[in-house]
């Protein structure tokens, strides 16, 4: 009788390892293994969505570079120590970039707007210069709340008076005597305001010191035509 083969046991015996690797569980499986095990679709979505984040960021940093870079402005501020009367040159001025919170209102912005101005008050070196730190029909608007305020330069008869006056002042101007006999005092302009004493120099003493004076337009047309013919005096507020 022809001995039979014996029968093959498909089942693996116990404890017996595996020929392959086994699969690991889902609990213990890493993210890499995960990634793997996905439809290959799957990772042309999550790479697209992973490039898309990028060029986000990416753009929004370009984005805030850029704003942070036109996030400034450019003034004319003093480059060194200045005295008022002063005839602003090229070198007195240079340029700085500023914060827009913190440009003073009228500040200049054009080195050319500043130069051969002369300077109403002193300024100390970086700080900004304004339309009413130079000598103009704005300055003359904004310190007599007048539209159409001029400035006019008066010598006085008094070089003591002009010794007194400082920048801000509060005057009237008067004449004595009209260039004939009549020697009363006559009122020319009221509530005018001092805008700039200058300097006393060797070349420039007493009587010859000029007195620059803001007023309105009418005033500051008698005044100059009155200072050709008569001497002039102020009383102060």
């Amino acid at each position: 009788m022809t001995d039979m083969p014996p029968s093959r046991d498909r089942r693996r015996p116990s404890g017996r390892p595996p020929s392959k690797l086994a699969a690991p569980s889902r609990l213990d499986a890493t993210l890499l293994d995960r990634l793997s095990a996905r439809p290959a679709w799957m990772h042309t979505v999550l790479l697209r969505r992973i490039a898309a984040g990028v060029l986000a960021v990416c753009a929004v940093a370009l984005f805030a570079r850029d704003a942070a870079a036109d996030d400034h402005v450019v003034v004319v501020v003093a480059a060194r120590d200045l005295t008022p009367g002063v005839q602003l040159t090229v070198g007195d001025v240079e340029l700085r970039e500023y914060a827009p919170s913190s440009v003073p209102d009228g500040a200049i912005t054009d080195v050319d707007d500043a130069s051969a101005r002369t300077l109403a008050g002193p300024i100390r070196a970086g700080e900004p210069l304004t339309d009413v730190r130079l000598l103009s029909s704005r300055l003359a608007e904004a310190i007599t709340d007048t539209a159409d305020a001029r400035v006019v330069p008066v010598r006085l008869g008094d070089p003591g008076v002009t010794e007194l006056l400082r920048s801000g002042d509060v005057v009237d101007v008067l004449t004595v005597g009209n260039g004939d006999d009549d020697k009363s005092p006559r009122i020319l302009a009221t509530e005018a305001v001092v805008v700039l004493v200058s300097a006393d120099t060797a070349q420039q003493r007493g009587s010859d010191r000029v007195v620059l004076i803001a007023m309105s337009a009418n005033d500051a047309t008698t005044v100059a035509g009155a200072s050709l013919t008569s001497s002039l005096t102020v009383t102060l507020r």
